[in-house]
């Protein structure tokens, strides 16, 4: 699963309130925790959120309700990413900086500049999706998001930056014109992504009336902070399983769930890195092995439990492999390396 602030919620109770539903207990169905609807900072699930909007727009009848939440949100929710972006010298390090920083307000979804999905060589696509390409992007979500970023880009440009359509990747919520009159340019709907198509040149713009001096300070803060989730693919199976193993997960499709992505994509991701799951899961698994059998005293039964193993007797055939030398033997003070010297 990924999370997200739940400053992505505002404005979600007011426009429920305002057609007349319970924006409690619509949280309280979608799985988020309580609290989620009146605070910026608590971490919850992006999927969590998608069902709300989703739940709600079909229960109240309201099939615009994600444009009607976007109305309620400004690029300030994103916090240090906001002051960054804000403070930006240039629409091109703007656009870079939301890009990298984004994993502060989500681990899920990115915000990149893409060539033009319709190949005009005058444009250039800002795209919004998941991490995972393999992930579907529920309506509501599409349009809250995209109109987020149309907004977005109009408080760090000053206005007009030159919007010349906009692309979604499912079927109008709603009639054409009123996503028009919001986004101020043509829409097409059941594109290949969720885009908005702007021109070339708005890259490399100046941006005035910044401050280097807060923009610093915000990108230091904000490097202070890197999660795990902006390391190799390697690095990241590692530390999941290092964590995980002793509660039984080891399987690809357990370690995928919990980087957020699907089996396809993190073995994808991992055969870029010139390494497999499989590997990696052997040698975090030696490496536990060699620690709990030199450390401790836990009985080997408990040693294989902890290594997701099963049973002691596999776990032998595995100590064999790794050391040429039984888990008993190594235990009792002969090192890995005398059995091959």
């Amino acid at each position: 699963m990924a999370y997200i602030r739940s400053a992505g919620l505002r404005g979600v109770r007011q426009v429920v309130a305002g057609l007349g539903g319970d924006a409690d207990d619509l949280a309280r169905r979608s799985g988020l925790p309580r609290g989620a609807l009146d605070s910026d900072e608590m971490l919850v699930e992006d999927l969590a959120i998608a069902l709300l909007l989703e739940t709600a727009a079909a229960e109240l009848g309201c099939p615009d309700l994600g444009l009607r939440v976007a109305g309620h949100q400004d690029l300030d929710m994103l916090g240090p990413v906001a002051v960054a972006v804000r403070n930006a010298r240039t629409t091109t390090q703007a656009l870079e900086m939301t890009s990298r920083y984004l994993f502060f307000h989500s681990h899920s979804i990115e915000i990149t500049v893409v060539p033009d999905p319709r190949g005009d060589d005058d444009v250039l696509g800002v795209r919004f999706g998941y991490r995972d390409p393999e992930q579907l992007i529920p309506p509501q979500s599409v349009d809250l998001v995209l109109l987020f970023l149309h907004h977005a880009m109009r408080s760090v440009l000053g206005g007009d930056y030159g919007l010349r359509s906009v692309e979604l990747p499912n079927p109008l919520n709603i009639d054409a014109e009123r996503y028009e009159s919001l986004f101020g340019a043509p829409v097409t709907p059941s594109t290949s992504t969720a885009a908005l198509r702007v021109p070339s040149d708005l890259l490399g713009r100046t941006i005035s009336g910044v401050d280097q001096t807060v923009q610093q300070l915000a990108m230091q803060y904000l490097d202070q902070h890197i999660p795990a989730d902006r390391r190799s693919f390697t690095e990241r199976t590692r530390e999941v399983l290092h964590q995980s193993l002793d509660t039984g997960t080891s399987s690809l499709a357990a370690v995928a769930g919990m980087l957020a992505v699907s089996p396809r994509t993190l073995q994808r991701e991992l055969a870029a890195e010139n390494t497999t799951f499989a590997a990696i899961r052997d040698d975090v698994r030696r490496e536990v092995a060699a620690r709990l059998l030199t450390t401790t005293e836990i009985p080997l039964y408990q040693v294989a439990s902890a290594l997701a193993l099963g049973d002691a007797t596999t776990f032998s055939q595995y100590a064999r492999r790794w050391w040429g030398m039984t888990a008993r033997e190594l235990r009792h003070g002969r090192k890995v390396g005398e059995s091959r010297a």
